[in-house]
């Protein structure tokens, strides 16, 4: 396949290498070998488990960085591929193979947009970046976060970044995340008396004393959400309790939940609301909250005018804006003062069987890039 075009080919190399979170087995090296070639500086940075690097050409402002990561999630029984999923296969245009959408694909479109780029403008103004990881599927806390932390203790910040994950839904462009809400879970626990099922009045059955509560957190409007964010929402997803006899009366019920939430409230807020509902009822209960991520929006500016200027030349598409989706690492470089967007291939088949990306969207997606690096730089 020589008449693959050098994105397509990268994102081949990258995808035939199973780096299922936090393993990055190479990947990072290819990426590395090609900055290098180009001019860029590199950093590995190795913390706990996780590879990671920080790649810099030029010493000017403004500072642009492509952030993504180079691990996968498992593939899930092979067998339900139709090819296997780390061994790459062309069908009718249509790239497969797991990491081919989220996001290997969009990381070969970075390196292969630079190479051009750089080639046109070897004297390019301010300084491009390159913040890798092999953490973001997994724990993620060895890397995106280890990074920033690494990059504020030598003064270095970065002014714009463009993650590449997987944005778009029906088409190439068609959507940019400039925000993402926030994520805050939560383990809470209701202690009570365990005991036989036929003695109800020598037990305290936990699940019981839980259920108004779950009934009232389940119907609260926590916010009616912003021009940005649609209105914060309260999952629960999973109770544990018992001992799976239908004839004991357990001692003590486990509710996970979780809250996205939007720029109208904030961590404290939600933790004392819960906690001050929780405190009118008459049990006995922990809770220990993670916080996954705060909030973020980067509104309209240098990033997203020329993202969106990018898109609609390359696809005559006019962009949506969107704070819709999960976390991402961008979490992680906002609250440093950077302007954050994420624009990538189409999200239908992340973390699928037979995950896939269509050939003419990584070109395209390499052609976007670029002309945000010449609009930026």
């Amino acid at each position: 396949m020589t008449d693959l075009s050098t994105t397509v080919q990268l994102a081949r190399e990258l995808i035939n290498i199973d780096s299922v979170t936090p393993d990055d087995k190479g990947c990072q090296e290819l990426m590395i070998k090609r900055l290098e070639a180009i001019g860029f500086t590199i950093e590995r940075l190795h913390f706990g488990d996780v590879d990671n690097f920080w790649a810099k050409r030029g010493h000017m402002e403004p500072l642009f960085a492509f952030a993504g990561h180079t691990d996968v999630v498992p593939s899930g029984p092979e067998k339900q591929w139709h090819t296997p999923p780390f061994e790459t296969t062309i069908r009718d245009g249509i790239l497969y193979g797991r990491g081919a959408a989220d996001m290997k694909g969009s990381l070969a479109a970075m390196v292969t947009a630079c190479e051009r780029f750089i080639k046109n403008n070897p004297d390019h103004k301010g300084s491009i970046g390159f913040l890798i990881t092999s953490d973001e599927e997994g724990p993620a806390t060895d890397g995106t976060i280890k990074v920033i932390d690494y990059l504020k203790e030598n003064n270095e910040f970065i002014d714009m970044c463009l993650v590449g994950e997987p944005s778009c839904t029906h088409k190439l462009g068609d959507t940019i995340k400039n925000g993402r809400r926030g994520s805050l879970g939560a383990r809470l626990v209701i202690h009570g008396i365990q005991g036989h099922v036929a003695y109800p009045h020598l037990a305290k059955n936990p699940i019981h004393h839980i259920a108004p509560a779950i009934s009232e957190l389940t119907t609260i409007e926590w916010d009616q959400g912003n021009d940005f964010f649609p209105p914060t929402s309260f999952q629960i997803s999973n109770i544990n309790s018992g001992t799976g006899a239908t004839n004991v009366i357990p001692g003590e019920v486990e509710v996970i939940f979780n809250f996205r939430f939007s720029t109208e409230l904030s961590q404290e807020k939600i933790t004392a609301r819960v906690e001050s509902l929780l405190d009118q009822y008459d049990f006995d209960y922990d809770i220990e909250w993670v916080l996954s991520g705060h909030p973020f929006l980067t509104s309209k500016g240098k990033l997203v005018d020329a993202a969106q200027k990018s898109i609609t030349e390359i696809t005559g598409l006019n962009t949506e804006l969107s704070t819709a989706g999960g976390t991402s690492d961008g979490r992680f470089i906002a609250p440093t003062g950077s302007q954050v967007i994420e624009l990538g291939p189409l999200n239908a088949t992340i973390h699928k069987v037979n995950e896939c990306v269509a050939t003419k969207d990584l070109d395209d997606l390499s052609l976007i890039y670029e002309k945000i690096l010449e609009q930026l730089l």
